[in-house]
């Protein structure tokens, strides 16, 4: 869907419309063969007289004509045809439609899309071996997705215009400059920015897709990022250009050892997954999308529950980036959990499988890693309370900051701002330290919020002592009690954070004290409508001359990397290196930065867009990623 509504609508269906009225079709028309059975013409011409040779003088002195000789007639020379046409499989006269599917598999391949496309994606930059071309908006021919988006695999359709905006590029070697060819892949992507059309903040800065695209990239070491397989789409003006017939000894496209075929005009679509290559001319073609290794879900689910375990323990020792850092003992867990894997195997028992992943992911000290949730250990874990809720100060005194209305702390007689001093025994500070955990945490801090927050929670039914000091009082009391249904005192938690389900992922305001005030709620919401709130607000705080604004993250679930550095180009004039990413290789054996792709984000076209005031950014413990 896009953001124009109704009206990019229209214009949508105006330019398929055009398009679809100006096709012509390619396959020329056969001139029907005369018959015997021909209706003659309804008058015959009267049949003029062969004039006859006269030997009579015409006039004295005029030499008498000879007789012309009947003109012999002479064939025009044929054209000569290359003897390395393009051999073509299903020749209707050259391609009008392009339908297919996309698979997915990453979990992740919806998060945030609001506006998926499927386009011709012009690849003069691979050609080029140019990561920083940026394919023309006239070149991009629009998709239509056919099939509900969220469910794996939707499908496409795609009809192509007369003749293609693309750039044209001289492939055959043979050292004359020629017109040459367009070249297309048929390629997904998320538009985020800007109008319906792809510009260089979507594309990442450029170059050609290496995922979810017709053509297959290689992310081997010799030839990382090279086309080694699927489907292009190429365009030929006339019958007079030429395109690899195959890879050539170096297996390499467009390079030098290409063997050169000469195409038919119009589109042909070449599958490279042939040797040779295949020139396939069917108007109608079925061209799937491809997900690559790289991007698809890690899949255990043939393996028993032990040899899935074994199989990811394996891949976190190669893969997990913080081994070192972390201290991480991936024999130990193993050594630790797997008995739990082989008894759900003994056992049959899908739930005590997820409840060992859910536990052993526990033990990964790591917020960005997750198992599945402990659903019934936390319920029984956080259902009790005593109407009590607690805060820890900087000094380490921890205090009473709420109390159900006639629960049980408010009956034995606990104020708001008592000490609470011990638990059962415990030291306040012993027993928020004992508190159990329902998810993973990267920071002390952090975790340390989340013990304090179910501090005060328990069994349903359990013994509670609690020792504290209400404010004023000359000493230290202790009360016992049986922890009940308390919802009042864990929703306080929810109450706090401020949200209530309803907001959108960017927010604004002015303050009465003159200063922009927005909150970034998610990168993961909606990508288009993030950045068109996100574009309002830069315009607003511009045209009302606010001087400075405060960006509050505080309550920011995360998610795409990418679109938070976009938004905070809109604060800059130049173009900053962000850093830079290392990978695992499989063929390297390590991880690996590639110095080429450094993380950077895009200024704003539209430099009215830019917001030149004063900048302050709050974050909390609740602000992810």
């Amino acid at each position: 869907m896009n953001y124009r509504g109704k009206f990019i609508l229209f214009i949508l269906a105006a330019m398929l419309l055009l398009a679809a009225c100006g096709e012509a079709d390619p396959t020329p028309t056969s001139v029907p063969e005369p018959t015997d059975t021909a209706v003659p013409p309804t008058a015959t011409p009267k049949p003029t007289e062969e004039p006859t040779a006269t030997s009579t003088p015409l006039s004295a002195g005029v030499p008498e004509p000879t007789d012309t000789p009947e003109a012999e007639p002479t064939e025009e020379p044929a054209a000569e045809m290359p003897d390395n046409l393009a051999p073509i499989v299903n020749d209707e006269g050259g391609v009008v439609s392009i339908t297919g599917v996309v698979t997915y598999t990453n979990p992740f391949f919806t998060l945030g899309v609001a506006a998926p496309l499927v386009i011709t994606e012009d690849q003069a930059g691979f050609v080029e071996r140019d990561e920083n071309y940026i394919f023309p908006v006239e070149s991009q021919t629009l998709g239509q997705i056919t099939s509900d988006f969220s469910e794996s695999p939707f499908s496409y359709s795609l009809t192509l215009p007369i003749e293609p905006k693309g750039a044209y590029k001289d492939v055959d070697n043979d050292g004359e400059e020629d017109l040459g060819v367009q070249v297309f892949a048929i390629a997904y992507w998320n538009n985020t920015f800007g109008d319906p059309f792809l510009e260089e903040r979507d594309l990442g800065g450029g170059g050609w897709s290496t995922a979810y695209a017709s053509t297959r990239i290689s992310d081997e070491v010799e030839t990382e990022r090279e086309i080694v397989g699927g489907k292009l789409l190429v365009y030929a003006p006339d019958d007079q250009q030429g395109f690899p017939g195959g890879f050539g000894e170096d297996g390499l496209l467009f390079t030098e050892d290409d063997p050169i075929v000469i195409l038919p005009p119009g589109y042909t679509v070449v599958d490279l997954d042939s040797d040779p290559f295949t020139f396939d001319r069917a108007r109608e073609q079925v061209i799937d999308l491809i997900e690559p290794e790289g991007a698809a879900l890690v899949d255990y689910s043939e393996l028993s529950y032990t040899e899935a375990f074994d199989a990811l323990v394996d891949q976190l020792q190669n893969e997990y980036a913080f081994t070192e850092y972390k201290g991480i003992d991936w024999e130990a867990l193993r050594e630790e959990f797997r008995p739990e894997f082989e008894a759900a195997d003994e056992a049959k028992d899908a739930d005590r499988y997820l409840n060992a992943l859910g536990r052993f992911a526990l033990a990964i000290p790591d917020g960005h890693v997750s198992g599945p949730f402990l659903r019934d250990a936390f319920r029984e874990a956080i259902l009790g309370g005593i109407g009590l809720a607690v805060k820890e100060l900087d000094d380490g005194r921890v205090l009473a900051v709420f109390l159900t209305e006639g629960g049980l702390a408010e009956q034995a007689g606990i104020e708001i701002g008592a000490e609470i001093l011990e638990v059962n025994g415990a030291p306040i500070s012993e027993h928020i330290g004992s508190v159990p955990l329902f998810q993973s945490f990267s920071a002390d801090h952090a975790r340390r919020l989340e013990q304090v927050t179910y501090a005060m929670r328990f069994p349903l039914d359990t013994e509670v002592e609690l020792v504290y000091q209400n404010p004023g009082a000359a000493a230290a009391q202790t009360v016992r009690m049986t922890a009940d249904f308390d919802p009042d005192s864990y929703n306080f938690w929810l109450e706090e954070d401020g949200r209530d389900g309803f907001e959108l992922p960017v927010e604004f305001e002015v303050l009465d004290e003159g200063i922009g005030y927005v909150r970034i709620y998610s990168f993961s919401d909606n990508d288009l409508l993030t950045a068109q709130l996100w574009e309002r607000m830069i315009q607003e705080m511009n045209d009302n001359d606010i001087p400075a604004i405060i960006v509050d993250m505080r309550q920011n679930g995360g998610g795409r990397g990418s679109l938070a550095d976009n938004l905070a180009a809109y604060f800059f004039n130049e173009e900053f290196v962000l850093g830079n990413v290392a990978a695992y290789d499989k063929d390297r054996g390590e991880f690996y930065i590639d110095p080429d792709h450094e993380d950077k984000f895009i200024l704003p076209p539209d430099e009215d867009l830019r917001y030149d005031g004063d900048v302050v950014v709050l974050v909390g413990p609740s602000c992810a990623s």
